[in-house]
């Protein structure tokens, strides 16, 4: 079955740091952008951090720049997201997704694999 499946999320003090993992099956990401996407309760769903590895490009959200990285791992066919010095209004349900070679935006409406979300809880 091909599917992305993220891990890794939880509650989380602010401050702290979480590492959410998206883990591919049934394929790989080679050739496709990878985006981390998040949706808070009432808000749209939003493009936090996008690589395109045609160009090894990544796009940072002004509200994620300097504190969430992407890495991979290529043997276990997983994308990580490493969050840190989280703040309250970083929670959301965390996405992962795939999309073509080189998506012109950071945006849900250029990615059509999707895993099912993992929430993220940071406390004050």
């Amino acid at each position: 079955e091909v599917q992305l499946v993220e891990s890794g999320g939880g509650l989380v003090q602010a401050g702290g740091s979480l590492r959410l993992s998206c883990t591919a099956s049934g394929f790989t990401f080679d050739g496709f952008a990878i985006g981390w996407f998040r949706q808070a309760p009432g808000k749209e769903r939003e493009g936090i951090l996008c690589f395109t590895s045609i160009d090894d490009s990544t796009y940072y959200a002004d509200s994620v720049k300097g504190r969430f990285t992407i890495s991979s791992d290529n043997a276990k066919n997983t994308v990580y997201l490493q969050m840190n010095s989280l703040k309250p209004e970083d929670t959301a349900v965390y996405y992962c997704a795939t999309g073509g070679p080189r998506p012109p935006y950071c945006s849900s409406n250029w990615y059509f694999r999707w895993g099912q979300g993992t929430q993220v809880t940071v406390s004050s």
